[in-house]
């Protein structure tokens, strides 16, 4: 496992610089080492911080009852000790994590408020025309892949409220770096957003899979580049997360 980089701490959160390539806690389908693990293994504590994930491992129907909720007999629990919010496995940067259940009920409530404020810088194939603009459009299910989000007409299921306020950081040779602000916390919100707007995420296999990798990147060229709150104390946490390499090689070549 890649090095976990420790940005601030306190006694109720960490913030850490998550290396791409590390899955925050497991899916009920691989055994590959995750982030979760690495907490475990130094904050034992946390155990027993945060809520379980119920995950479906068939399409058995009976059903069971934990506390006031529903379940099936063979849905899984993913335990996720300390998670409050996620990034993508190819996502590196800075992320949150709860040290104690008040702080993760604290935390949780800002989130959910819209008072976690992030930053993600990424690189997107093309030039954009305008220096700063929002992309406001609602996200549904992918009608082609269960594994994609869409803001397109087809969209199935619930169409939600997204926004990503962004601004152009640099154009070069075809392309554009970009900090963007979601401004709701939808999955896979910015690379959707961005691939919305005819400027997918460079190397994004996923949205962007008709596209060649380049500028360097094996991985999806995003990164979360800062987060600001306020601590249960009072307190304005605000905390940047250093270039990996490959971000730092793909700045270089758009100077």
């Amino acid at each position: 496992m890649e090095s976990v980089v420790i940005l601030y701490e306190d006694e109720d959160v960490l913030v850490i610089n998550k290396p791409s390539g590390l899955v925050v806690h497991a899916d009920g389908k691989t055994t590959e080492p995750t982030l979760v693990d690495w907490l475990l293994k130094h904050y034992p504590s946390i155990e027993g911080v945060g809520e379980p994930l119920v995950i479906e491992n068939s399409k058995h129907k009976n059903k069971i009852k934990r506390g006031n909720e529903e379940i099936s007999e063979t849905s899984e629990l993913v335990h996720r000790p300390g998670i409050v919010h996620r990034l993508d496995r190819e996502t590196s940067g800075a992320m949150v994590v709860a040290k104690t259940q008040s702080a993760f009920v604290y935390l949780k409530k800002l989130f959910q408020a819209r008072e976690v404020h992030k930053k993600y810088h990424l690189f997107v194939y093309g030039e954009l025309k305008d220096d700063r603009g929002t992309i406001d459009r609602p996200i549904g299910r992918s009608p082609r892949d269960f594994r994609m989000w869409s803001s397109g007409r087809g969209a199935r299921g619930e169409m939600r409220p997204a926004v990503t306020w962004y601004r152009v950081l640099a154009r070069k040779n075809g392309f554009s770096f970009v900090e963007a602000q979601p401004r709701t916390g939808r999955t896979h919100q910015i690379r959707v957003h961005f691939k919305a707007i005819n400027h997918p995420v460079v190397s994004d296999s996923l949205y962007a899979s008709k596209h060649k990798p380049t500028l360097g990147f094996t991985r999806t060229a995003l990164h979360s580049y800062a987060i600001k709150f306020t601590g249960r104390g009072g307190k304005e946490i605000s905390v940047t997360a250093e270039y990996p390499e490959d971000f730092k090689h793909a700045v270089a070549l758009l100077q």
